[in-house]
C-alpha cells in the first residue's frame, strides 16, 4: 500500500502556531501552494511567505465574528474529492475548486478553557466547528489527503515531508488519519462530558490520549496499560518504571493520605491497597516510626506516603526498609540524597491537584461507574447513642480510625489508639472474622488494646462484635448504624461502659 502522492497544496488553519514555522518554510521550499485564514494567514504572511486567503477561494468573507470561515463547498470540495473519480475531478473544474492535498489544523483549546475556570460563554466559544469539520473531511479522504490534526503531530509531519520530499505513502496518510480521528473523538467526548457534568444522560464517554505500556499487568502473563496524565499528579525523581500493581497501591495511598491532607504530620504504609501502618505525630520521623511499628512485617515491599516534607532524619529511618515507592509533597535535599541510595526505589513528589469525582471499573461485559466516596466522617456528623460518651481522646481516635476504615477493603474493622493504627481486619467475609483478625494482629505486635477505638465500615447486625471488642479492652466504637437491630449493640455498650457513636454513612470498599 505505497500509492505515494506528492503534496502540492495545503490548507493551514491552527490555533497554536508553536512549531508551525518550520513546516510552512519546508512546504514553501517544496513549491506547495498554501491557503489559510485569519490569524494563521497573518502568521504566514509575517514569515514573508505567499499565502492565499480562503476568502479568495470562496469569494465569501469570514462572518459572524470568525465563527464561519472555512465552512464552504469550495473548501470541502477541495478536500473530499476522489482523485480517481472522473466525475469528482470534472466538478472541481466546473466550479473552480482547488485540490487540497494536506490539511493542518490545531483546534481551539476547549479542555484548557474549561480547566481555567472560564465563563460558560468563553467555553462555548472554544468549541471548534470549522476545525473539527476539516479534520473529519481530510481524515475520511486519507486516500488522497494528509490530515495533521494537532500541534502534537507537527514534528512527525515535518520529518516525513523532509525525508520524502513531500511524497507521502497511503500508509503514512492512513496513520495520520488514525491520529486525526483520535483527536476529533477525544474533543467531542470532552465537550459532551462538559455538558453532561451533572449526569443528565446515563452515558459514559471516556477518552484518554496519554497511554503508557506497562511491563505487564497484575501478573507477568497479563498485558498492562495505564491511561492518564501521571505527570500532572506526580514528579518522578528516581527509580524504576512503575508497574501495574505499583500504580494501584499509589492510587490507594493518595486517596488515603488525602484524608489527612491538612492535619499534623501523618505517615502511611500500604500493602496491596490497604494500610498496614499509619500514625500522626508532631514530627514526620515519629509518624513514620509509629506507622512502621503497626506492622513491620507487611511494610516490607510496601508503598510509603507522607502528608508533609520528608526530612533527613526520616529518610535515614526509611532507608533501612525495602520499599517500592515513596510519595511526599517535597523532600529535603539531604533526605533525597539518602533515599536515592537504592537504585530501584521509586521516589515521587505529589502535586496538589483535584482527583476525578467518579470511579470506573470493568464489570461483566461492561463497566460500573459511581461517584467517589468523598464523605469524611467528622465530629459534627456523629450521633451519640450510648449513656457513656467518648472522651476527647477517644473522639480523636474514633475519627482517625474511621478515616482509615473508609479506605480499607470490606469487610473491615480498624483498631486505633493515640492516633496510631494498631491493626485492621481486611477483606473478610464476616465482620466478626475481621474483628478477630484485627485483635490477633494487634496482639502479635504487642499493642495494648485497653482504651483503644474500633471503627467498622458497616453496621453490626448483632451485638457479638461489641462484645468481642469489650473483652479485648476496646472502650469506644464508631460505626454507621442502620441495622434494625442497632439497639442490641447499643444496649450491650450501655451495660458494659463502652462508648458508641454512629456516623450515618456506610463506607463499603469492594
Amino acid at each position: 500500500m505505497n500509492n505515494q502522492k506528492t503534496i502540492k497544496s495545503a490548507l493551514i488553519s491552527v490555533f497554536s502556531k508553536d512549531g508551525l514555522e518550520p513546516i510552512v518554510r519546508k512546504l514553501n521550499e517544496q513549491g506547495v501552494t498554501i491557503y489559510s485564514t485569519g490569524g494563521t494567514q497573518e502568521f504566514i504572511n509575517n514569515l514573508g511567505i505567499n499565502v492565499i486567503p480562503v476568502e479568495d477561494v470562496t469569494s465569501y468573507p469570514s462572518i459572524l465574528g470568525g465563527r464561519v470561515k472555512t465552512l464552504h463547498p469550495k473548501v470541502f470540495g477541495g478536500i473530499l474529492n476522489r482523485q480517481n473519480n472522473d466525475s469528482d475531478i470534472a466538478e472541481l473544474a466546473e466550479f473552480d475548486i482547488p485540490q487540497i492535498d494536506v490539511v493542518i489544523v490545531d483546534l481551539y483549546p476547549f479542555e484548557k478553557t474549561v480547566a481555567s475556570g472560564a465563563s460558560e460563554q468563553d467555553i462555548i466559544e472554544k468549541i471548534d466547528i470549522g476545525g473539527i469539520s476539516l479534520i473529519r473531511a481530510a481524515a475520511k479522504n486519507y486516500a488522497d489527503v494528509v490530515c495533521v490534526a494537532s500541534m502534537d503531530n507537527y514534528a512527525e509531519f515535518l520529518q516525513l515531508i523532509t525525508e520524502k520530499n513531500g511524497a507521502l505513502s497511503e500508509s503514512d496518510r492512513k496513520r495520520f488519519a488514525t491520529k486525526a480521528f483520535n483527536v476529533s473523538s477525544h474533543y467531542d467526548s470532552a465537550i459532551f462530558n462538559y455538558f453532561n457534568k451533572n449526569h443528565e444522560e446515563a452515558v459514559l464517554k471516556i477518552s484518554e490520549t496519554n497511554g503508557q505500556v506497562l511491563r505487564y499487568g497484575e501478573n507477568p502473563h497479563q498485558k498492562g496499560f495505564f491511561f492518564g496524565d501521571f505527570d500532572a499528579l506526580f514528579t518522578k525523581l528516581h527509580g524504576k518504571e512503575l508497574s501495574y500493581n505499583n500504580l494501584l497501591d499509589v492510587d490507594a495511598a493518595v486517596n488515603l493520605i488525602n484524608e489527612f491532607k491538612n492535619d499534623a504530620p501523618t505517615f502511611a504504609i500500604l500493602k496491596h491497597n490497604n494500610a498496614c501502618g499509619l500514625a500522626q505525630r508532631t514530627t514526620i520521623k515519629q509518624a513514620y516510626l509509629d506507622a512502621l511499628a503497626g506492622d513491620p512485617v507487611s511494610a516490607f515491599g510496601g508503598v510509603l506516603i507522607s502528608n508533609t516534607e520528608i526530612d533527613k532524619d526520616t529518610a535515614e529511618e526509611i532507608h533501612n526498609l525495602f520499599c517500592e515507592v515513596i510519595i511526599a509533597p517535597s523532600y529535603a535535599i539531604d533526605a533525597l540524597e539518602i533515599l536515592q541510595g537504592k537504585k530501584n526505589r521509586i521516589i515521587l513528589i505529589i502535586h496538589d491537584i483535584e482527583l476525578p469525582k467518579t470511579s470506573v471499573r470493568s464489570c461483566l461485559n461492561g463497566v460500573l461507574v459511581q461517584d467517589r466516596d468523598t464523605i469524611t466522617d467528622a465530629i459534627e456528623h456523629l450521633t451519640y447513642v450510648t449513656n457513656n460518651k467518648p472522651t476527647e481522646n477517644e473522639l480523636s481516635d474514633l475519627i482517625f480510625a474511621s478515616k482509615i476504615c473508609k479506605h480499607t477493603k470490606s469487610n473491615t474493622i480498624v483498631l486505633a489508639k493515640n492516633n496510631q493504627l494498631l491493626a485492621s481486619g481486611t477483606g473478610q467475609t464476616s465482620r466478626v472474622d475481621a474483628l478477630n483478625q484485627a485483635i490477633h494482629k494487634a496482639q502479635t505486635f504487642n499493642f495494648d488494646l485497653n482504651g483503644s477505638a474500633m471503627a467498622s465500615d458497616a453496621f453490626f447486625p448483632f451485638p457479638d462484635c461489641v462484645e468481642i471488642a469489650k473483652n479485648a479492652g476496646i472502650s469506644s466504637v464508631i460505626q454507621p448504624g442502620g441495622s434494625i437491630k442497632d439497639q442490641l449493640s447499643i444496649d450491650y455498650c450501655n451495660e458494659n461502659n463502652v462508648a458508641m457513636v454512629l456516623t450515618g454513612t456506610r463506607h463499603f470498599k469492594h
